[in-house]
């Protein structure tokens, strides 16, 4: 696997564990839609979260669909979220609003974009290894379902907002987004933290700036273009990946070494807030100014 030799710190199947963090440290969570399984005796401590845009479809579906219907405002709607300027929620609760009310362009050209074939393999494996995963997805997120479906994907959890379309206009939902935090469409945060309170590893495997808050919170990172990036320059430790098919024969490596010596998976570490209402209070819609790569210390 490629790797990123000043700032990667792998993670190898004997990588050493650290302490447990006492349950009252965990941090209170927010309900979001779809609990998360517990953990049962026998079971890998490990769960899987995986973004879908630029991913496991290998360009991003969203701004595939906002190129195409805003033309020349999208890039300076893209330079002002990348910049921290504005927040996704605020971002789509705006864009979605020109989209058509017929799906069938913008259905079209999602279905159009390319997927890592190696998921569907990689997924199965890990269910068969009782390893819960789920797509997190701070996009349109319609897409979604039907693509894993067309990919051979067995079913698995999508956390993501809801777009409707009803022939006349095109609506926005975001049932998994923070209540009191509406700087994200879906929190993603939320659903590191959700497992990580059952007493799972949490590996995050993403690629790019809506993966910034899940990154930071997660005990293993899997990381290409801009997330690696963002994780270069927060000093958080990464693993460069290419496909799913490489990360398979990871995983079955790190659950072999796990069950020959469970001191070997590496262990949840709870870290200081870096988002959401416990630092920036409640109600904020777009995320305080920064410096590239400053919301992930």
């Amino acid at each position: 696997m490629p790797s990123d030799r000043q700032h990667e710190t792998p993670a190898p199947a004997t990588a050493p564990a650290a302490a447990h963090a006492p349950a009252s440290a965990v941090p209170p969570l927010v309900a979001a839609r779809g609990t998360v399984p517990p953990l049962l005796p026998g079971q890998p401590p490990l769960a899987i979260l995986v973004d879908y845009d630029g991913t496991i479809a290998t360009t991003d579906v969203t701004d595939a669909i906002l190129r195409r219907v805003l033309g020349e405002r999208y890039a300076q709607d893209d330079a002002a979220y990348s910049s921290g300027e504005v927040g996704s929620r605020t971002l789509f609760s705006s864009q979605v609003r020109l989209l058509p009310g017929d799906p069938a362009p913008v259905i079209t050209l999602a279905d159009a974009q390319p997927h890592d074939p190696t998921f569907a393999a990689f997924v199965s494996r890990a269910l068969e290894l009782q390893i819960p995963v789920e797509v997190v997805s701070d996009g349109f997120g319609f897409y979604i379902e039907p693509a894993l479906r067309r990919l051979g994907v067995p079913s698995i959890p999508v956390i993501s907002a809801e777009t409707t379309f009803d022939g006349m206009c095109a609506e926005m939902a975001f049932p998994n987004g923070h209540p009191d935090c509406l700087v994200c469409g879906t929190c993603k945060r939320q659903r590191v933290l959700a497992h990580q309170a059952v007493g799972r590893t949490v590996v995050f495997i993403g690629d790019g700036e809506s993966d910034r808050y899940a990154a930071a919170y997660s005990d293993l990172i899997f990381a290409k273009r801009d997330l690696i990036r963002l994780c270069r320059s927060a000093g958080r430790p990464f693993t460069r990946w290419h496909d799913f098919g490489e990360l398979k024969a990871w995983l079955d490596a790190i659950v072999a070494a796990w069950r020959s010596n469970p001191a070997s998976l590496p262990r949840h570490v709870v870290r200081p807030f870096i988002c959401g209402p416990e630092l920036w209070g409640p109600g904020r819609t777009d995320p305080p100014g920064r410096n590239d790569g400053a919301a992930i210390p």
